[in-house]
């Protein structure tokens, strides 16, 4: 997303089922849908993301009618993929793709964030397959990513936006770079979770100011430094480091989001910045406060130029 000419650009702030402990479809240990879009509007949030596919309503009258009440509007949709494996799981992935893309399209979004599948179980930690990608793997997903960001943009007219994950084949510094290095610009951008990144050990801003035209989404997350130690010595999966709190509250972790924003305001580019603190599964009355703070937070940091006003001088 660039800003129009002329227009100052801008970072617009939003929230996630995510942030309320959503990662499945139906989970009895989840909040209801009604109850997330409530909170996440009360806590001062206008934009959300559609989180996994079924959770929220999935007739776009309905989910607009739920939305529009509420002051919400939806940045983007969210779909996992294993395109390492080549042209024999296109059918399979462009089925879950098309669905989720047409819902997002339908609700006025621009951007889809792609995950790349696990290689081990995010809760049992069993491992699925090899944690790298051999030589053909990586060329598979680099044109099968390609041909994704294609499709989706000449069929719904939405921005592929990548997201790197831990526990993914896309996750630390080297492999990220060996991505975005592979791929085509005009077809493939990133979803940089600031959290994710950290967590498999690289530095948000180093990768926005090396890479900044390929940063076209942001997800505001952090990590706390003691808990993610532990995690990685004993080799935790990504879900149980999760239910030990390895994402945190901000501020109290890494990285400092302040600096982060501030390398993105650089850009001079319109973006999304959505908060995404995982806690799943998690009590039900613990997000709505979390979240409130956390927009707070976020409003504080910066001044000219600050999520969700113009840069340049303050009027």
């Amino acid at each position: 997303m660039t800003s129009s000419a002329g227009a100052p650009a801008r970072i617009r702030i939003g929230s996630a089922p995510d942030s309320w402990g959503v990662w499945f479809p139906d989970d009895p240990r989840q909040v209801p849908w009604q109850r997330f879009l409530d909170e996440v509007s009360a806590a001062g949030y206008e934009w959300i993301e559609l989180g996994p596919y079924g959770y929220l309503p999935t007739d776009p009258a309905r989910l607009s009618d739920e939305t529009r009440r509420r002051g919400l509007s939806v940045s983007a949709g969210t779909v996992f993929t294993g395109l390492h494996h080549g042209p024999d799981v296109w059918e399979r992935t462009w089925a879950h793709v098309a669905g989720i893309a047409a819902l997002t399209r339908a609700m006025g979004a621009g951007h889809l964030v792609v995950i790349p599948s696990f290689w081990r179980d995010d809760r049992t930690g069993e491992v699925l397959e090899d944690r790298d990608l051999t030589a053909e793997q990586w060329r598979h997903l680099t044109t099968q990513t390609e041909r994704l960001g294609r499709e989706v943009r000449d069929r719904f007219g939405l921005r592929v936006v990548v997201h790197p994950h831990a526990d993914t084949h896309i996750d630390t510094e080297e492999n990220v770079s060996r991505f975005l290095d592979a791929t085509d610009p005009d077809l493939v951008s990133l979803c940089l979770d600031t959290g994710h990144y950290a967590y498999c050990g690289g530095d948000s801003v180093e990768l926005i100011e090396t890479y900044g035209e390929r940063i076209g989404y942001l997800h505001l997350k952090q990590v706390d430094p003691a808990v993610l130690a532990q995690v990685v010595a004993d080799e935790v999966p990504f879900g149980p480091a999760v239910a030990r709190g390895v994402m945190c509250e901000p501020p109290g972790g890494v990285p400092a989001l302040e600096p982060v924003l501030a390398a993105a305001r650089a850009l001079d580019v319109d973006l999304f910045a959505v908060v995404e603190q995982d806690m799943y599964p998690c009590p039900p009355d613990k997000p709505l406060p979390i979240a409130r703070r956390t927009r707070e937070f976020l409003r504080s940091c910066g001044g000219p130029g600050r999520p969700d006003t113009p840069t340049g001088p303050e009027k």
